[in-house]
Parts: structure tokens; C-alpha cells; sequence
């Protein structure tokens, strides 16, 4: 493993820390797409279907697990939680999320490196994975006003695939065989979708001010 990818981890672990921050601290979900955090817990889902068949290293065990309990923890909230889901911006939330796990799953069959039932739910993983933010990018640009807990959420969020371009960059140069160019190709588009948000977390964080997306 090399540095960037254990930063991209670190900075992916951090971002739900701070989701799960927000939730247990405030007992409110307001601001947080419950549309992404179910696509996330999908794309986990599917991507480590391998969990029990390939053993890598107990770190990678560990992280799986870790991203999986998690993610469902997040959902299991913000749809049970007697509290917490009272929060939930419903009518804020209503980006066609659906459309996108048809999309990427049409794109998984369609392009992958193996035809192999693993294989085409991992790539099914890396395509969603790209898209899953934008309901969540969408809310916080309906809602204006992001808090400080959400917007750290995002900002860490994406950070993480950031430092994953720069761990496929390494690996490229450092590995004969590295063949992940699916991965690599969604991530900068992920990453790109962040930009926007990037640009005005960056301006209130200059500014020392409340961060607000226009709408």
C-alpha cells in the first residue's frame, strides 16, 4: 500500500465520522441526502461481494467491514431512527436516484475487464460510486445554506477519490500490470463533480464565513 492510498482511505473514514457526528451529535440528518447514502451502501455492498472468498490483508478486511456496517448504520437512521428521520429533507431529496443504478448497471455490462459475476458488480460499484454524490449535491444546492458538519462530510468525501487519482497516478508508474483504468477513468469524473463545491468551500473557508451554494 502505498501513502495516497492510504490517505484516500483515511480521508474516506474521516468523512463518515463526521456524518455519523453530525447524526448521534445533533440527532438531525438535515442536509444529508438519504438518496446518496443509500447508493453508497449499495455500491459497498456490491463491491465486496469477495469479502469472504479472497483474503488480502486484515486492514482491507477490516475497512470493508467497516464502509459496509457503516454505510447501513447511516440508512438504518435516517429511515427508523424515531428522531433522526423526523429531520430528513424529504422534499428537498428528490433527485431520481434510480435512474443512475440503471445506468450504471447497463454500463457494467456493457464495459468491464471480465465477464464474471464479481467482476461486473465491481465495475457496476465504480460507476455508481461516481454518480452517488449528486443527490446529495443537488439537496445542498436547493437548500442554500450548508452547516458545518455536511459540508466537512462532502469536503472530506471528496478528498478522498482526489488522493485515489493520485494512488492509481503511483501505481501506473510503479506497477507492471496495473490495469484499473475503469476505476480510474470514474474517479476523475467523481472527483470533477466536486469541483463546484470545492470552489465555494474553499471562498467561505477563506472568508471565514458560512458556507452557501447558489442556487
Amino acid at each position: 500500500m502505498n501513502i495516497f492510498r492510504f490517505a484516500g482511505d483515511m480521508t474516506h473514514l474521516i468523512s463518515i465520522l463526521v456524518l455519523l457526528l453530525k447524526i448521534y451529535a445533533t440527532k438531525s440528518c438535515s442536509g444529508i441526502s438519504l438518496k446518496t447514502q443509500e447508493l453508497y451502501a449499495l455500491v459497498f455492498l456490491t463491491r465486496y461481494l469477495d469479502l469472504f472468498t479472497d483474503f488480502i490483508s486484515v486492514y482491507n478486511t477490516i475497512m470493508k467491514l467497516v464502509f459496509i456496517a457503516s454505510s447501513l448504520a447511516i440508512v438504518w437512521c435516517m429511515r427508523m431512527h424515531r428522531v433522526v428521520r423526523r429531520s430528513y429533507d424529504k422534499d428537498l431529496d428528490t433527485f431520481r436516484h434510480y435512474f443512475l443504478i440503471l445506468a450504471s448497471l447497463i454500463l457494467a455490462l456493457l464495459v468491464h475487464e471480465k465477464f464474471t459475476f464479481q467482476e461486473i458488480f465491481w465495475a457496476f460499484s465504480i460507476y455508481l460510486e461516481a454518480l452517488a454524490i449528486l443527490p446529495q449535491l443537488v439537496l445542498l444546492q436547493r437548500s442554500g445554506n450548508v452547516d458545518n458538519l455536511t459540508g466537512q462530510y462532502v469536503f472530506f468525501l471528496g478528498a478522498y477519490r482526489a488522493f485515489y487519482i493520485l494512488n492509481w497516478i503511483y501505481r501506473y508508474f510503479t506497477e507492471q500490470r496495473f490495469s484499473r483504468w475503469i476505476a480510474c477513468v470514474s474517479g476523475i469524473i467523481q472527483t470533477a463533480l466536486y469541483a463546484d463545491f470545492f470552489y465555494y468551500y474553499f471562498i467561505s473557508w477563506k472568508n471565514n464565513a458560512k458556507l452557501q451554494l447558489p442556487a
